[in-house]
């Protein structure tokens, strides 16, 4: 488990490089696909609750470093009694988006157990069009007004459609890391065996 876990983790990191070279779709509603939600996500299924907890804080803690330690730096505006804009989100809210996301994940791992993968696909959507539109609602709510458009709503979906497409790659990818480190993520004695006639 923890060796399977450690790959899963170096796949992430793997993941939050490439995805610096992800363009954006611009006849789809600036649509893109999103790597490191997405391979979350499909790790999620495969690790119990506990380690799907931490794969979520070391996802959500990267996450927003990325994205919420950039400097942003206001015309007029003292850096030292207002070190962070009042319309951001605060570092650590994606910690919570992503455990979100992987208890949707882990409601089906029973399913995906079973060497169903396909329907776990369908539910990497489901989960990650929650996860962006629960980051817009947050977002939202901090800067004090509703402003939800047709065209945010379209770039959700696609976005989680588009990264739905590859969810078969990064499962041969978790299939391939877990025969390599001997972790099992089916249960046992679900395959069909035949009877011999008597």
């Amino acid at each position: 488990m923890i060796r399977y876990f450690f790959s899963v983790l170096g796949l992430l990191l793997l993941t939050f490089i490439l995805r610096q070279f992800v363009p954006v779709i611009p006849n789809l509603y600036e649509a893109r696909i999103f790597l490191v939600p997405l391979v979350f996500l499909c790790a999620s299924v495969t690790l119990d609750v506990s380690g799907m907890l931490l794969l979520a804080f070391l996802t959500g803690l990267l996450w927003d470093a990325q994205h919420t330690l950039t400097p942003m730096h206001q015309e007029g505006v003292d850096m030292l009694v207002y070190p962070e804009p009042a319309e951001t989100l605060k570092f650590g809210y994606s910690i919570f988006l992503f455990a979100i996301a992987g208890f949707v994940m882990q409601g089906v791992q029973p399913i995906f157990k079973e060497g169903k993968w396909q329907i776990s696909a369908l539910v990497t959507a489901v989960a990650l069009f929650l996860y962006l539109f629960l980051e817009l609602m947050l977002l939202f709510f901090i800067r004090g007004h509703f402003a939800l458009t047709t065209n945010t709503l379209k770039f959700i979906f696609y976005s989680s459609g588009i990264s739905m497409l590859f969810s078969p790659l990064v499962f041969l990818i978790l299939f391939r890391l877990a025969k390599a480190f001997r972790y099992r993520i089916r249960y046992d004695g679900l395959r069909k065996q035949k009877r011999p006639l008597h």
